[in-house]
């Protein structure tokens, strides 16, 4: 029997962050770097476990998204993950429904940067490819991040959107999106 917990990151304890990291590196076949984790730090986690064993995880974190000449408090979510032999069991959508549920409660918007593998995932549960230019607000001004271009995601919330506008997010260390 699995259970999914919610927690903020000040109230993990270090061995569940520990868990959480490894199982990210699994779970992303070691494509997970130190700015990934990073990332995923500093907002909610949504965590599955079988007794003793996490076996799933993802996180909301707040950033920043300039759209038609706003700023949006944006829900980003950030390493979503299951190990590789607890798939297709429904825990990526339990682990999901805890972050949209965060999203819809605090933020104008959702908003996620997909793996190929995983766009199906988010579209089936109502997250919308954008389809508009995207961009990075850096230390040089707004620069264009085109190699990100459809693979964005976002979950209206409370604002009308236009994915086919430029969407710019804030500036972070690693990858912007």
């Amino acid at each position: 029997m699995a259970e999914v917990r919610t927690a903020h990151t000040a109230d993990l304890d270090a061995g569940t962050l520990n868990a959480a990291r490894v199982l990210l590196g699994g779970a992303f076949a070691g494509e997970f770097t130190d700015h990934d984790w990073e990332h995923c730090l500093g907002g909610v986690h949504a965590l599955v476990w079988e007794g003793a064993e996490l076996v799933g995880h993802g996180s909301v974190v707040q950033r920043r998204l300039l759209h038609q000449g706003r700023a949006l408090r944006a829900g980003y979510v950030e390493g979503v993950g299951v190990r590789a032999d607890r798939r297709r069991r429904g825990y990526g959508s339990a682990v999901l429904g805890e972050l949209e549920r965060v999203v819809r409660g605090a933020y104008d918007l959702g908003a996620l940067s997909s793996t190929e593998e995983a766009t199906a995932f988010y579209a089936a549960r109502g997250w919308a490819l954008w389809r508009g230019p995207s961009s990075a607000l850096t230390p040089a001004g707004v620069t264009r991040t085109e190699d990100d271009d459809g693979g964005i995601y976002v979950l209206p919330v409370s604002l009308p959107l236009e994915p086919s506008d430029e969407l710019t997010c804030d500036w972070r260390d690693g990858d912007l999106w």
